[in-house]
């Protein structure tokens, strides 16, 4: 338990079937910015913290259906939502304090290994998940389990990476996006469309705020610069040289841009989408929601397809991003706890509800092929774009091309210092690739050892 808490200690530094009631609270620090009860008083009552507020809303829609569907198991959860930091920390303080934790809790995947590591203080979810498991995305089921393969939480979706296409531009210059399968195809393409618009779009944009294209590549190779659950961290491997040579290159012949304000899920990258000035660029599927909300005006114009390889047969998918839900050990009924979650994230109803309500690809394969669940053009992400995007995902798990990279309790000072130093430096300074990781390289040795 001592090797767990020092780890905690760490973590903080880095980083209608039922009563409905509401209570708005004031958003101070540590405090709820908005408080809902759903279900009967008499029901097994939990608490449930998220840092979303939607996240909340799908949960009280699947205790009400529980609630249908189980008469004689009623449950009532009452569901805090905190902003990001103030939740995660509250729920490190809580568990180090051995009370004041809720029965069930989000944890964003970038906190996950905090709250992961040998001792953990969560909820072993093996049994409950058990019915769904082998129809579930096994990377995502890796990246919320300890180091010995023990589930300690479910995830909700896949976010599988794959290439957003402004199909409008390609054909205004008669382009063919299409039939790209490599990076060198790509990066042809990226020439062939400097030379049409007369370089006034480009073809995408690299980040130096985000590691999504390094993920990618890493998949590719089969790479994980993290190490993974046990291994050291390693960021100088050939995936990742090769992404930013690639990257660099881009940059310096004008096919490429720097991301505005550091990377694609910005309103200043938006802006610059809605612009018309990049052309495509490789992005998880969550990303989808992003066109609905904030670029509703794209309708149409967009195409979806899987992402280039370095050689062909390598995987060509990672997940990106994620939220993982667990039962802590101080619910007093983390068994009931634990079925209701599993259910409500990774049964039919519920993978229902993370589809059409929140746009999120989920990640019950079964599911995938599905007529009525995946391609019915009552979703808005079925009409949104030129494909159905269940139609890559199917593509995806007959070619198992979704690799993991984990996230690790190394994963906070590696990406601070890649997002904050390394990728700047490369893009925006001109430094050599091969210099500026062994920089980094030399600063993640000195400071993970500490």
């Amino acid at each position: 338990m001592k090797k767990w808490l020092a780890m905690l200690l760490a973590g903080s530094m880095v980083l209608s079937m039922g009563t409905v009631a509401f209570a708005e609270e004031e958003t101070e620090s540590g405090e709820p910015t908005d408080v809902t009860t759903v279900g009967p008083d008499d029901g097994t009552h939990f608490e449930l913290w998220s840092f979303v507020d939607l996240h909340n809303t799908f949960y009280a829609n699947m205790v009400e259906e529980w609630n249908a569907q189980n008469p004689d198991r009623q449950i009532q959860i009452t569901f805090s939502t905190y902003p990001f930091q103030d939740m995660h920390n509250k729920l490190m303080m809580a568990l180090q304090a051995g009370e004041g934790a809720p029965d069930i809790c989000d944890i964003e995947i970038g906190q996950f290994p905090n709250f992961s590591g040998e001792n953990s203080p969560l909820y072993d979810l093996g049994e409950a998940l058990a019915p769904y498991e082998a129809d579930l995305v096994q990377s995502r089921l890796d990246v919320y389990s300890k180091a010995d393969g023990t589930r300690i939480g479910v995830p909700t979706h896949v976010g599988a990476t794959v290439m957003y296409w402004n199909a409008e531009i390609f054909e205004e210059y008669g382009l063919d996006y299409k039939s790209v399968k490599t990076w060198d195809d790509y990066t042809a393409l990226g020439e062939q469309l400097k030379e049409a618009s007369n370089g006034e779009v480009y073809l995408t944009s690299v980040d130096t705020g985000g590691t999504d294209w390094l993920w990618l590549s890493m998949a590719e190779y089969g790479e994980d610069y993290t190490g993974g659950p046990e291994g050291p961290v390693n960021v100088m491997l050939d995936s990742v040289k090769n992404m930013l040579t690639m990257q660099q290159q881009w940059l310096n012949d004008g096919i490429a841009m720097v991301s505005t304000d550091g990377h694609t899920d910005t309103d200043g990258c938006r802006a610059t989408i809605l612009d018309g000035k990049i052309a495509s660029f490789p992005k998880a599927m969550w990303y989808m929601s992003r066109f609905k909300d904030y670029m509703p005006e794209e309708e149409g114009k967009w195409d979806i397809t899987i992402c280039p390889v370095w050689e062909e047969g390598q995987k060509y998918s990672v997940g990106i991003g994620g939220t993982g839900t667990v039962v802590t050990n101080e619910c007093e009924d983390p068994a009931l706890a634990a079925e209701w979650l599993a259910w409500a994230k990774c049964s039919p109803e519920g993978e229902a509800h993370i589809w059409n309500d929140l746009g999120f690809d989920v990640c019950n394969t079964a599911l995938w092929s599905d007529e009525e669940f995946a391609y019915s053009e009552d979703n808005v992400y079925n009409t949104f774009f030129r494909v159905k995007p269940y139609e890559l995902l199917n593509q995806m798990a007959e070619d198992d091309a979704i690799g993991t990279v984990y996230t690790t309790a190394n994963s906070p000072v590696l990406n601070d210092y890649l997002c904050t130093t390394t990728l700047n430096e490369i893009f925006i300074d001109g430094m050599d690739v091969e210099t500026a990781l062994q920089e980094c390289q030399d600063y993640l040795d000195m400071e993970l050892m500490m």
